[in-house]
């Protein structure tokens, strides 16, 4: 299987609990892959174990053909429901903070030119999701719609290779929804991203992706729920004739199975 990113055999176990189980994925470059699938059916997990926050029991996950790094990278950007924007820090310095870090990790900011050139670039990202004039501004002072376009700058200063989105748009009102998809679909074209969204709506997911994957458990056994885990019980590709829609998963359920 070749790809940017592939999973090989993936297990993710605690205890006995079984969470993800023979999870076989290749993630071609340029993708907009959607994940669905009911709460508890392991699609954060899936999304932690490509930052780096969580590792496989058994299996591989490789990068361009090397084994992923156990620990968060600058390769990989994230964006939460839930703003997740410094509120002491303006927008401004929200954006340029990653630039800070990677470029004096010892003192915390960078000096001189680095600085100027970092702010720039702060100021440009800030532009591209449409926030030119509000690099002043706190969080506080920011809407909802507002705060997760400056998550989004956060995640994309650093120029990831995978932009990985857990439920982005799902605490927004329909009209800002919209606009954030119109945002998001732009910037995915217009960098070379490769993303990965957890989203419930179904119908976001088929609008969005160029593939969906559905996550759920193949087998059940009520006397003992947690010895099978999820896997991508569905792969739809989006971006080829005779793509399918949304009407494909109509029935699957979203909300937590029973035990």
């Amino acid at each position: 299987m070749g790809g940017l990113l592939t999973f090989r055999n993936v297990w993710v176990e605690y205890g006995d609990k079984v969470v993800l189980e023979n999870v076989d994925l290749s993630i071609q470059k340029g993708s907009f892959v959607s994940i669905v699938g009911p709460s508890g059916a392991g699609k954060s997990t899936f999304l932690r174990m490509i930052i780096g926050q969580e590792k496989p029991s058994r299996g591989a996950i490789d990068l361009d053909g090397e084994k992923l790094r156990a620990e968060p990278g600058p390769d990989r950007g994230v964006v939460f429901q839930k703003y997740s924007v410094f509120p002491h820090l303006s927008a401004r310095d929200n954006v340029v903070f990653g630039l800070d870090c990677a470029g004096s990790p010892f003192l915390g900011k960078l000096s001189g030119a680095r600085r100027r050139k970092a702010l720039e670039e702060a100021d440009a990202m800030l532009a591209a999701v449409g926030l030119a004039d509000s690099g002043d501004l706190y969080p506080a002072k920011m809407s909802g719609g507002m705060q997760q376009r400056l998550a989004i700058a956060q995640a994309l200063i650093k120029k990831p290779r995978i932009l990985l989105l857990d439920e982005p748009f799902g605490a927004l009102d329909p009209g800002v929804r919209l606009d954030m998809h119109e945002l998001i679909t732009g910037l995915w074209r217009d960098n070379g991203l490769t993303i990965m969204m957890v989203t419930h709506d179904i119908k976001e997911a088929f609008k969005l992706g160029t593939r969906v994957l559905a996550f759920d458990k193949r087998r059940r056994d009520p006397h003992a729920p947690h010895r099978y885990g999820a896997t991508a019980v569905y792969d739809f590709p989006l971006d080829k004739p005779g793509a399918v829609g949304p009407e494909a998963l109509a029935g699957m359920r979203l909300e937590k199975p029973a035990a």
